[in-house]
């Protein structure tokens, strides 16, 4: 099989219609619809449902998408691989990073990171735990920040940092006083939360599970800055890592009487390949959390 054509049929399948796709791939748009018919051909099957709005995957292209994106990964790793044994590294690092890490935890780490290494490149995305796992195993970042719980068998994980998870309020609020707060105190109130997938959320869920409490999110955004301003603004409250309230006026910061911790690991796919950039990375933080 051709690995072209799987390249030209995953970015089909990323965007769902022929002509978005070849000018992403710089092709020409019939020629990429030539391709996926032979395609199609070579495999005897149906790999799309054609309409008018966009293409979408019959089960026959989704279980094909699984092992292109897979070939495609590691073809990339070889080539990556390859350049590294002549002298040429990567020279970038695609990090992903959840809101509260990226504001406050990892700014000082990637500029002291960047001063060590001033010509490697940092791309930073963020995003939320489950949305960085899945990034990870698509290999669409390097090395991800997640909460090492229920760890995919093809990542693999460092430990960084644990840090506890306390109720954020106004200076002004009822609870401003209080030296720590019940679960059912702290959702007897209107909430502020980031939306699900995100480590703090999912927190939360699981203790209204098994608090049999219900959780009234009035504002769900995952917009860091304007979770601050809400609470604020005394709108509503919500529950961040300490770390990122420790410095933040106007707010203050009440643990939960049976105390919450999150252990935060950086994380990345045991089969995949890491860069130089990328080791180099992954050691320095190691060493400077």
């Amino acid at each position: 099989m051709d690995t072209r054509l799987l390249t030209y049929f995953a970015a089909v399948a990323k965007h769902q219609n022929i002509t978005h796709a070849a000018n992403a791939l710089h092709i020409a748009q019939p020629a990429l619809s030539v391709a996926i018919k032979k395609l199609e051909g070579q495999l005897e099957l149906e790999l799309f449902r054609r309409n008018e709005r966009k293409i979408t995957l019959t089960h026959e292209g989704e279980i094909l998408l699984g092992h292109a994106k897979q070939i495609i990964q590691q073809l990339d790793d070889a080539t990556l691989a390859m350049k590294e044994l002549r002298g040429l590294e990567k020279g970038e690092v695609r990090l992903g990073v959840p809101s509260i890490m990226g504001s406050y935890y990892f700014p000082d780490v990637l500029m002291a990171f960047k001063s060590r290494y001033p010509k490697l490149k940092l791309i930073i995305i963020d995003a939320g735990a489950q949305s960085i796992q899945k990034m990870l195993l698509d290999g669409e970042i390097d090395l991800g920040i997640i909460q090492a719980r229920n760890l995919p068998e093809a990542l693999d994980s460092e430990h960084l940092i644990r840090s506890q998870m306390v109720a954020v309020v106004n200076t002004e609020h009822e609870f401003a006083g209080k030296k720590s707060l019940t679960y059912a105190e702290f959702f007897s109130q209107e909430l502020v939360m980031f939306k699900k997938g995100y480590f703090h959320r999912e927190k939360l869920d699981d203790i209204c599970r098994q608090e049999k409490l219900t959780a009234d999110f009035s504002f769900e955004t995952n917009l860091l800055a304007v979770i601050l301003k809400i609470v604020k603004r005394d709108f509503a409250i919500t529950a961040l890592l300490e770390l990122a309230t420790e410095k933040e006026p106007d707010i203050v910061s009440i643990p939960f009487e049976e105390p919450i911790f999150l252990d935060i690991s950086i994380a990345w796919r045991k089969k995949g390949y890491l860069s130089k950039a990328d080791r180099a990375f992954l050691e320095f933080v190691k060493q400077n959390h």
